[in-house]
């Protein structure tokens, strides 16, 4: 609803029904802005296009933090596609609610999180909703959720820059940056540029890019084999003059586990140890509090 309605239109009944949405509105930013305002960082993860393994760096990312001593929450944003339970291993658990709100599930490694995925009935039910339905949900889980004071709030964008990601991050105040991620291969890399324009044009910082799937680590000798081409997040990087975050590599012990609800990053394995890494950048790009 924008400020200049001042009358009646198509989309509303009365006048007055317009002046009613846009107190709703305001009262839901005033409890966004409350329950953000406890968490110390506010970080997006962010990508051009699907199937570049998002959600995977948004739980790792997560799980690094939480065994650094840091207090953790993870909202998962894609409401089309909710992977978030499954990755952390709850998809089998229901929210707690009261008069004061919901409140998030916990994971076994003690991350806060909360997910469209627990409230269906099992993991096949689809949700079929447009896109002003799907954002509304999403800014029900930033005002309606009692995060309670956190290091940080990992976001789990949905792939594009369609409804959804563009009301989460403009509804998120004082957002502290993005997190891009990208596959080696061009096709991904060039949409990775347009995450990069999404941010500049909203004007939200870029704490840096990520290539996954950067490589595959062959079981039988433990080497990394370029199957998707080598190098593409890092040279899109410095053309668009965005900070490289690191490369992560294709890893079976990591796939295995993942599929079973556990973050790889709990795990001895190559994946696992240049993931950290690149957790380690991340903390020296976010501005210190």
């Amino acid at each position: 609803m924008s400020d200049e309605c001042s009358g009646k239109c198509d989309s509303c009944e009365s006048t007055s029904s317009c002046s009613d949405t846009k107190k709703m509105m305001e009262q839901q930013n005033a409890e966004i802005r409350e329950k953000m305002s406890k968490i110390k960082y506010k970080i997006a993860v962010i990508s051009g296009k699907g199937g570049v393994g998002k959600s995977t760096v948004t739980v790792n990312l997560a799980a690094t933090l939480n065994m650094m001593g840091k207090s953790v929450g993870v909202l998962d944003g894609d409401i089309h596609g909710p992977n978030i339970p499954q990755m952390l291993g709850v998809s089998e658990i229901q929210p707690l609610a009261d008069e004061n709100g919901i409140y998030p599930v916990l994971s076994p490694q003690g991350i806060r999180t909360m997910s469209i995925g627990y409230f269906l009935p099992d993991v096949n039910t689809p949700i079929i909703w447009r896109g002003p339905k799907a954002s509304g949900a999403v800014r029900q889980f930033l005002s309606d959720v009692n995060w309670g004071d956190l290091d940080f709030l990992l976001i789990d964008t949905p792939p594009g820059s369609g409804d959804i990601q563009l009301t989460t991050l403009q509804s998120i105040p004082d957002i502290d940056g993005i997190i891009i991620v990208t596959t080696p291969e061009e096709v991904s890399v060039l949409d990775a540029r347009k995450s990069v324009s999404t941010a500049n044009t909203l004007e939200i910082p870029i704490i840096g890019l990520i290539e996954n799937m950067g490589g595959f680590v062959c079981p039988e000798c433990d080497k990394v084999i370029d199957v998707f081409g080598k190098g593409g997040g890092e040279k899109a990087a410095k053309e668009l003059d965005v900070y490289f975050l690191g490369r992560i590599p294709l890893d079976v012990k990591a796939r295995v586990a993942s599929d079973r609800g556990i973050p790889m990053v709990t795990l001895d394995c190559k994946a696992s140890e240049e993931f950290k890494k690149v957790v380690g950048q991340v903390l020296e790009r976010i501005p210190k509090k």
